[in-house]
């Protein structure tokens, strides 16, 4: 079983903090690992903490009523989260959801535990609003895609931002799993993907896609 104390340091206001405060954050963390497909974090059931991943990758989310899912923003393997301390951080009045892309570990900072750091540790809160500040614009910089960027542009974005953090021309997933994450529909996913192989810049297979034209993919940026 790995020591929860081990992975504290990676927390980014930890050389910040009093001996007394180490203590008191050590006994209130946790580590607790996801399994793919699994939800982490609702916002509006229940307060989480203060997340860091480390490993795997995170999808952070808004579901509207009607069922329809917007992706916000990934984590990956370092990357802190407060959007699960929505309750410590009461200027967040959105509801979030956070899902486990992969089998992801995390370290927990608990609610309360946060709270307190941040309520007499200046570091800890500076960290704590300058992170969600950095999310929120990247939540706004999403919304603007979704909003205004045509659909074959924001798809090309997506297949080289994916080919340059993998380090492969090979996308393996899944209609759905692209439409997840460029907060569309299969179907019109589906229908641009063909325009794209019809104009050789990717070739489908089942269950991945291969980028055959990366220059032809950024032209359409």
């Amino acid at each position: 079983m790995e020591d929860v104390r081990a992975y504290l340091p990676h927390l980014p206001y930890w050389d910040k903090m009093t001996p007394e405060e180490k203590e008191f954050v050590s006994q209130r963390s946790f580590l607790h690992t996801y399994p793919k497909g699994s939800m982490i974090f609702t916002c509006g059931n229940h307060c989480l903490g203060m997340i860091l991943l480390i490993r795997g990758e995170i999808r952070v989310s808004l579901l509207s009523e009607e069922g329809r899912e917007i992706t916000l923003f990934r984590l990956y393997d370092g990357d802190p989260c407060v959007f699960s301390a929505a309750c410590v951080i009461e200027q967040i009045t959105f509801d979030t959801q956070m899902t486990a892309e992969t089998e992801s570990t995390l370290l927990v900072v608990s609610a309360g535990a946060f709270k307190r750091l941040t309520d007499q540790n200046i570091y800890a809160r500076c960290f704590m609003f300058e992170l969600a500040t950095e999310r929120f614009s990247t939540v706004m910089w999403s919304m603007q895609q979704i909003l205004f960027a045509r659909f074959d542009r924001r798809l090309a974005q997506f297949l080289l931002q994916e080919a340059d953090r993998t380090g492969r021309t090979e996308i393996r997933m899944t209609h759905e799993q692209i439409a997840q994450q460029v907060s569309s529909a299969r179907e019109v996913v589906a229908r641009m993907l063909k325009r794209f192989a019809g104009e050789g810049l990717v070739t489908m297979r089942r269950g991945s896609i291969e980028l055959c034209d990366l220059e032809g993919l950024r032209r359409l940026l």
